[in-house]
């Protein structure tokens, strides 16, 4: 009979209200670029991880996949409160904990992941409680700010003692600059710099060069040396900055 009893009082503990059952909590992660569109699969998305805190116990790391959205949608549509701003396949990082009691978490994503020299990170802290969603609308939502800035290597054209400079930028979801654009490269002031020994040697404006983020500036063949240029974007509409570096070797 005691046994039976101390049975019985065993199961009791394991169904208390009281026990720590760890609960499936699903969390879902969106990136957007500032002043545009999500950091989606086309640019290499964002690096998202969750860890605890204190500590950095890792809980979660991915990338975020899918579209960069609806344009409409995210730009122009007049947004009541708690509408979110992503559809269906709209970029995400979803994940799945398993906890058994509240974690007090950060949650960092870095990007985007296809132009590393570009990248940005941005976090948030927040609790994550055992069983509580989310995942509706834009629950977990990281604006990153920047520009992406790629440079080509400059293409000299030494017969006429001269080097084109070409290069492309666009927002961090890869959003393109188009003069008068809802990404207007009106409103983007490209300054450059031909540096010798880590001096400013020239100063220069790159313009538009006819094609969507394409931009372009014709240069000066300096003195035989090595150089690099330095390449500083700012976005007026938005506050966005990006820089981008190549070499210039002249003969």
């Amino acid at each position: 009979m005691k046994k039976f009893l101390w049975t019985l009082f065993s199961l009791g503990l394991l169904i208390s209200p009281f026990s720590t059952l760890a609960e499936p909590t699903e969390v879902v992660v969106r990136v957007i670029s500032k002043g545009a569109k999500f950091v989606g699969s086309d640019i290499g998305g964002a690096r998202v991880t969750i860890k605890e805190l204190p500590g950095g116990k890792a809980l979660a790391q991915g990338t975020t996949e899918g579209t960069t959205g609806d344009t409409d949608r995210i730009m122009r549509r007049a947004h009541a409160v708690g509408e979110p701003r992503s559809d269906g396949g709209s970029a995400k990082f979803a994940a799945t904990l398993d906890l058994d009691k509240p974690v007090y978490a950060e949650i960092r994503a870095r990007g985007p992941i296809g132009h590393e020299a570009s990248a940005n990170e941005v976090s948030a802290t927040m609790w994550l409680l055992p069983g509580r969603h989310l995942r509706q609308g834009d629950a977990v939502l990281l604006e990153i700010p920047g520009l992406v800035v790629d440079l080509a290597e400059p293409e000299l054209k030494k017969d006429e003692g001269k080097a084109m400079l070409r290069a492309k930028v666009t927002m961090m979801c890869g959003c393109p600059f188009t003069p008068g654009g809802l990404w207007d490269a009106d409103k983007l002031a490209l300054e450059g710099l031909l540096l010798k020994e880590g001096k400013a040697v020239e100063r220069f404006r790159l313009g538009y060069a006819g094609e969507a983020s394409r931009f372009a500036a014709e240069l000066k063949l300096p003195p035989k040396g090595e150089y690099e240029i330095e390449v500083r974007g700012f976005d007026q509409a938005f506050g966005n900055t990006g820089l981008g570096r190549t070499k210039l070797s002249t003969p």
